[in-house]
């Protein structure tokens, strides 16, 4: 068969866990550190490459691809301190198989241990669980905006390693279209409460007036900007972040009238702070219990109100057993946002909604999508049968035969041909698959008049 009849057909898939599926012991383990993110994807593709028996190029590009991009597997990854997700578009035989297995092989995990909190969802069923992270259905603060920006910077990665063809690229444009409709058209993100804000709620119950504590942020990311928003509204009594990065750490505090101080100064000064808010992309834990036992010494007790936003976790789960630590992980936290959810019920059934109609659209190009190397390889095909067709009959005009005779003989060559294999086909069928084709070919050369 010519190369470009062949058809593989590619299956969309979402591979992963999260806040809903596994504990925050585990999601830090499936975790992947932003510096991974590239090579993981690299990894992936080549991963189902193997599978899928792509690994060569006997089969070329398959059509209508995003310059550079060869046609065979794509992948991308989704990390956050909420979940870890692999999307995929692969031609192996059990696509959502080889994604589960991937992301145990990737970091060392027993699959039969990791699998029990995996969802592995296929073609439709990925893309509505796309369209619906993007929209914030899928969070653990409902309506939520920052996971859409954590997905744009995860398919930005992803298409600089070479992860992202048409499908993958296609789905995740789509779901930015329909995450803006889903806010743009319902109330889904309206008087939800942020992890900053639980975490302000959270520490008012062990602190009465925050403006007498010294907060502490560790990290200058997004999570702690917010944080820091929520909790200078308070007016603590100082503000202080600790970042690796001392200059980016002074730009943060500046905007809070705070000071900033190295993540090695943790060491001497934890004792001065009364709330700790931990969010960095560190793979080991920062705090440890014996730097908050000597803290806490040196503060004679006095209560430490701590939350780490951070997966993997920055603060070592034992400090929680400690008397005067208060410590709150980032599932701990998404029990007190569950609050208010009950009343945008109507919101969210209008935006499931509204995704389940970009579902079916979407599903639609990809049917359309699959007929594609099909369609270009009768096209290639036919053209090829009336070059020759076309060339024998030039050949005949050369030697002076008869104009019509030559028309004659190239319209009946052309017939002859066009209908061969259809004809074949249908000698060789039988049975239900006879009656099939008999039914279909005559719609199929209902030609206009």
């Amino acid at each position: 068969m010519p190369t470009s009849l062949i058809f593989l057909e590619m299956q969309l898939l979402a591979v992963g866990l999260n806040h809903t599926t596994a504990p925050v012991a585990l999601r830090e383990r499936l975790a992947f550190a932003p510096d991974q993110l590239g090579s993981a994807v690299r990894a992936a593709r080549n991963w189902f490459q193997r599978l899928d028996g792509r690994d060569g190029d006997t089969t070329g590009p398959l059509p209508g691809l995003r310059p550079g991009h060869d046609g065979r597997c794509e992948a991308a990854i989704l990390s956050t301190c909420n979940r870890t997700e692999l999307y995929a578009a692969s031609g192996a035989a059990n696509p959502l198989d080889a994604g589960a297995h991937f992301l145990a092989d990737f970091h060392q995990l027993n699959f039969s241990e990791l699998r029990p909190h995996l969802y592995m969802l296929p073609q439709h069923e990925a893309v509505r669980h796309t369209f619906r992270v993007a929209s914030g259905l899928d969070s653990m603060v409902l309506g939520e905006t920052q996971i859409l920006g954590q997905i744009k910077d995860a398919i930005r990665t992803a298409d600089e390693a070479g992860g992202l063809g048409t499908y993958l690229h296609q789905l995740f444009q789509r779901s930015f279209s329909v995450a803006k409709e889903v806010r743009s058209t319902t109330e889904i993100g309206a008087h939800s409460v942020s992890m900053a804000a639980a975490s302000v709620r959270l520490s008012q119950r062990i602190f009465d007036k925050l403006s007498e504590q010294n907060v502490l942020f560790i990290g200058a990311g997004e999570m702690i900007d917010l944080c820091a928003t929520h909790f200078a509204a308070q007016n603590p009594k100082s503000i202080t972040v600790a970042n690796r990065t001392l200059e980016r750490g002074e730009l943060l505090a500046h905007r809070f009238n705070g000071k900033a101080i190295r993540l090695a100064d943790l060491q001497t000064q934890l004792h001065q702070y009364d709330i700790l808010i931990s969010s960095t992309a560190s793979s080991l834990p920062l705090i440890g219990l014996g730097m908050v036992e000597r803290a806490i010494k040196a503060r004679r007790h006095k209560p430490m109100f701590m939350v780490d936003l951070a997966v993997p976790r920055d603060i070592e789960p034992e400090v929680g057993r400690l008397n005067d630590v208060f410590l709150y992980t980032v599932d701990d936290l998404g029990k007190v946002v569950q609050a208010g959810i009950e009343n945008r019920q109507a919101a969210v059934a209008q935006a499931e909604a509204i995704i389940e109609t970009r579902v079916q659209s979407f599903m639609h190009w990809v049917d359309d999508r699959a007929v594609v190397p099909v369609i270009q390889g009768l096209q290639e095909n036919g053209e090829a049968i009336r070059l020759a067709e076309l060339d024998r009959a030039r050949k005949l005009l050369a030697k002076g035969e008869d104009v019509e005779a030559v028309l004659e003989a190239l319209s009946k060559g052309l017939t002859a041909k066009f209908m061969h294999g259809p004809q074949q086909a249908l000698h060789r069928a039988q049975g239900a698959e006879r009656a099939q084709l008999a039914e279909l070919l005559p719609q199929l050369f209902r030609g206009r008049r």
